[in-house]
């Protein structure tokens, strides 16, 4: 039997997937009783409550991972089937089907697709619009194609740092062609009503593309209530991964009105070399390859081995996104409410503005405060053994399944 790559790296996914499973089910907690600190390798004395910026990896995908880098060396049969792998994990966690996901190296990596497929690249016939709480990264590659001359219309956020549908109503008309925004934003965890916001698009005309590296994971997210044509994230976030894994998804019927931005080997499962090799090679007309793409997120932007699903990050993202799964994705919002709520209340009685929308459901909670680099706010939280995400005039902090209140009053004495 002859073994292509294709079919040697599906065999060790599907392999990982399984000991990760068996794993699963032994280490894997048995209740959906929060907080889960046994759970992760954050040490003794020390308080993280900086999730947003990297998310540890639970024990569980920690030993998925090990399983699978011994079956690497082993190199065990290649087995079939679908069932349980990350796609079809995100999928379900966000409403949508198998065939509308593909695997990206990250976020921005899906937003660059998205905008490729769209031509926006190329063709500089509408406009693009976004906003100033939108993610950086996505942001500076908008600006970049406003200086080789797409119309990039950036909405400003209000002095309360939220974003009024009315402005986007002002910067959005027939000719725009895509709206891009983040569902939480990574500054604030400001919301966007998506659903509003993919009324106010297609109404004109143009999709919708949402970051959703803050929500995916941290709260109930489903694709087909907010309306979205395309979203992307990380996996080191919120979905308790590694760098360079991540997801896109694009919406089905999308699909015929799209161009595919890339070109590969996993777009053509029925790839074939041998009717074109000795002894078969043709005397006439010579095309050394037979194949046909296929139409799903996956015939459309994925293209290699990266993106392909080598055996470890099928092996960490199967035994994270069970982990999810078992926890319940509400159970963990319900769970983080009462830490933020508390933070919300307390923080600014320590000379901090709070700058997050008081009834926000995400995990993000910030806090301004003027060159806070030059307070001793830094040295406290150091020599206190806190974590949080600490910026010029702002600080974030993002408490995940391992926080609880008593890591909140610690970080309140740490700080005061």
């Amino acid at each position: 039997m002859t073994i292509d790559r294709r079919d040697m790296l599906r065999g060790l996914g599907a392999f990982a997937g399984a000991v990760t499973l068996r794993g699963f089910s032994s280490n894997a907690p048995q209740t959906t009783a929060l907080p889960r600190k046994a759970d992760f390798l954050i040490d003794d004395g020390y308080t993280y409550l900086n999730a947003a910026y990297t998310h540890p990896i639970p024990k569980v995908s920690l030993e998925a991972v090990r399983r699978a880098a011994e079956g690497r060396a082993s190199m065990p049969p290649p087995t079939s089937g679908q069932s349980g792998t990350p796609r079809a994990l995100f999928a379900e966690l966000i409403n949508a089907k198998p065939a509308e996901i593909a695997y990206v190296s990250s976020t921005s990596a899906g937003e660059n697709l998205v905008v490729q497929a769209l031509e926006l690249d190329r063709r500089f016939d509408g406009n693009v619009v976004t906003d100033g709480l939108h993610f950086e990264g996505a942001i500076l590659h908008l600006l970049e194609l406003k200086k080789r001359g797409l119309d990039v219309r950036v909405v400003k956020p209000t002095k309360d740092l939220r974003i009024e549908m009315a402005d986007l109503e002002k910067a959005v008309d027939r000719r725009t062609r895509l709206v891009e925004v983040s569902s939480a934003s990574m500054y604030n965890g400001f919301q966007h009503d998506l659903k509003a916001v993919c009324d106010l698009a297609h109404a004109n005309g143009a999709y919708v593309y949402a970051d959703i590296i803050h929500s995916a994971g941290a709260e109930p997210f489903d694709v087909r209530a907010s309306g979205v044509d395309f979203a992307a994230c990380s996996s080191f976030k919120w979905l308790m991964g590694d760098f360079g894994i991540g997801f896109l998804y694009v919406k089905e019927d999308l699909l015929d009105r799209i161009r595919r931005p890339v070109n590969g080997y996993y777009q053509a499962p029925n790839l074939i070399l041998e009717p074109f090799y000795p002894p078969n090679l043709p005397s006439g007309e010579y095309t050394p390859v037979a194949y046909n793409l296929q139409k799903t997120a996956t015939g459309f932007f994925e293209s290699g081995t990266l993106t392909g699903g080598p055996a470890i990050n099928v092996a960490l993202m199967t035994a994270s996104l069970n982990y999810i799964k078992s926890l319940g994705v509400a159970n963990i919002q319900a769970h983080r409410q009462p830490l933020i709520k508390k933070l919300q209340q307390e923080v600014p009685r320590l000379g901090f503005t709070a700058v997050t929308p008081p009834n926000s459901t995400g995990p993000i909670v910030t806090f301004a405060k003027q060159n806070i680099a030059q307070t001793d706010i830094a040295r406290k939280l150091q020599a206190g053994k806190v974590n949080v995400r600490l910026s010029t005039h702002w600080m974030r902090l993002s408490p995940s399944v391992y926080n609880d209140l008593t890591d909140v009053d610690r970080f309140l004495n740490v700080v005061s």
